[in-house]
């Protein structure tokens, strides 16, 4: 499988297992900080070719995420669950590294690319999240993460999750359809 764009990952274990399962060039962030000549790089690689922010799924790699994304709005984005990313594996953090070929593959299959605030166009309203109980009370995050999980949308506290929302252009009944799943495997 051969990826047009460039993506952007945090190391070079990343680029590593990438390698394994497509054919694509890396921008590697070194960790969390992003230099001006890294950032530099994204940019023009935007430009080029166009990019895939695929960081993994943590506090650093989401806050690596925002900060590509401010720098290129039109940025493509790829995630993996935490499962995915290693989460079983005991002693080891959150990584790409840690998936398979195929579970790398099938997400980027299915990157989402953020709408433009012109065409941005979402009936979900933070009042909706919080009546869903997607944000504050009990089992709040739990629900959160199986969203997050079922609709490919990365590691989200409450607020990320309304921005995903939005960005992604979601609308209400597909986030019904996916709690409706919730609800029904409790059962």
């Amino acid at each position: 499988m051969k990826i047009k764009e460039v993506i952007v990952v945090e190391g070079r274990a990343d680029t590593e297992a990438l390698r394994h399962a497509v054919s694509a060039d890396t921008i590697e962030t070194n960790g969390s900080a992003l230099s001006e000549q890294t950032i530099a790089a994204i940019k023009q690689a935007a430009i080029n070719r166009g990019v895939i922010v695929f960081t993994d799924p943590d506090f650093n790699g989401e806050r690596l995420r925002k900060i590509i994304s401010s720098v290129v709005p039109n940025a493509k984005h790829a995630f993996l669950t935490k499962d995915e990313a290693g989460r079983q594996i005991k002693h080891h953090s959150l990584g790409i590294e840690y998936a398979t070929p195929a579970v790398l593959q099938t997400a980027l299959q299915a990157v989402y690319t953020p709408k433009t605030s012109a065409a941005i166009t979402t009936d979900i309203t933070m009042a909706d999240l919080r009546q869903l109980g997607l944000v504050a009370g009990q089992g709040a995050a739990k629900r959160r993460e199986y969203i997050s999980e079922a609709m490919n949308l990365g590691y989200v506290n409450g607020k990320q999750l309304m921005n995903r929302l939005i960005m992604f252009g979601i609308k209400k009944k597909n986030l019904l359809t996916v709690l409706n799943e919730l609800d029904e495997e409790k059962e």
